[in-house]
């Protein structure tokens, strides 16, 4: 499995690594039970006006495949707006407590 982290809101770096150690870190697993590759992933705090980087940067999460996510922002905020973007043009953007779950499945 991926595993993907967000290092920074405002430089937004992102590597694969293992799940960082810091309380605040808000780390879950994303499935795309779709049909559809998923091309793109944002999180962004929902106090936020706009999107953040794309989590999933050069790489991509084919349609069943599943990635361990960390948000190691430094933030205490638990409510993000998430947007997946599809190969075939679809958007699904949600409002998720990420302070309350794990995992994350866009069906």
């Amino acid at each position: 499995m991926k595993s993907f982290v967000l290092a920074d809101s405002c430089a937004a770096a992102f590597l694969v690594a293992s799940p960082a150690g810091a309380n605040k870190d808000l780390i879950f697993t994303l499935s795309n039970k779709t049909a559809v590759e998923l091309r793109a992933f944002y999180a962004s705090p929902s106090n936020v006006g706009s999107w953040e980087e794309d989590i999933l940067g050069r790489d991509t999460l084919a349609a069943g495949e599943t990635v361990s996510i960390t948000i190691a922002d430094g933030r205490s905020q638990c409510e993000y707006d998430l947007r997946s973007e599809f190969a075939d043009g679809d958007v699904v953007e949600d409002t998720v407590n990420l302070c309350e779950t794990e995992s994350y499945t866009i069906e």
